[in-house]
């Protein structure tokens, strides 16, 4: 009738699932402020004692197969329990940028970078969902956090635009088993319970939204399930670009670089 309700019940619409997206950001950012404190210690026995995220940590930095002087984007990097396994990859040359939404899990993560002395690895306030990648990455990690991203799979696709040619993305992360019995379902399900509506979680089946993403932009991806299907282990390469484009090793375009590990965390945003 050309009175604009249409597009009025659209804007309508997109606001109601902005507005949800918020609250769920709101309620992730608040659950890792209570948790930072003490989460490199809680993180190792959740879900239950002796589930092996150290080893599976290590996995998945190995999938990369980092070089000295490579650059590394931690997604969601929270205290910087990986830093240390990239570190021993990448050496003094590379770099590390870790990303992470919230404040108190970043102010750990500073924390662990003044106690190594590392001066290569720089800090990033940003919600995945926004982050800007820097050009000619070399790789890309996320453990245990992609998931909880309502969009991931543009996350997927804006981080391997910015790859070097041949440069990797990583993904550890939890899932519902396929065909399994309801008490590993719960194994799998037990890890994004405190963080997420769980209901709505299982209803998205993030992993499929990743694992189809990796699928379309990245080549020779690898999908391994772990630990009865309640967690994978998703890996593929940025395809082959024009000849002469190489990995990147310490350019200036990197977001936060600075001269010492007490830098401040660059590209703030309300916590």
């Amino acid at each position: 009738m050309g009175d604009g309700r249409p597009h009025g019940d659209a804007t309508g619409i997109e606001q109601h699932t902005a507005s949800q997206a918020d609250r769920g950001r709101d309620r992730l950012i608040e659950t890792y402020r209570k948790k930072a404190k003490h989460y490199d210690v809680t993180s190792r026995l959740y879900p239950v004692p002796g589930y092996p995220h150290g080893a599976l940590r290590r996995r998945a930095v190995q999938a990369f197969g980092l070089r000295a002087g490579d650059s590394v984007v931690d997604i969601a990097c929270g205290t910087g329990l990986n830093f240390p396994l990239i570190e021993e990859a990448i050496g003094p040359g590379g770099r590390i940028i870790g990303v992470d939404l919230t404040d108190a899990m970043l102010a750990h993560a500073r924390d662990r970078i003044a106690a190594n002395g590392w001066s290569n690895v720089s800090l990033v306030h940003a919600d995945a969902a926004e982050f800007e990648f820097p050009a000619r990455v070399s790789a890309i990690l996320s453990t245990y956090a992609l998931s909880q991203v309502p969009d991931c799979a543009a996350v997927i696709a804006r981080g391997a635009a910015a790859l070097a040619g041949g440069g990797r993305w990583v993904v550890l992360d939890v899932k519902v088993p396929d065909n399994t019995p309801r008490r590993l379902t719960q194994l799998g399900t037990a890890l994004v319970r405190p963080h997420a509506a769980i209901d709505e979680w299982i209803m998205r089946r993030p992993w499929e939204a990743i694992r189809a993403a990796m699928q379309d932009e990245l080549a020779d991806l690898s999908w391994t399930e772990l630990l009865f299907g309640t967690a994978f282990l998703a890996a593929g390469s940025r395809r082959s670009l024009t000849a002469g484009d190489g990995r990147l090793v310490g350019s200036p375009g990197l977001p936060g670089e600075h001269a010492g590990p007490a830098a401040g965390i660059g590209g703030q945003r309300p916590g």
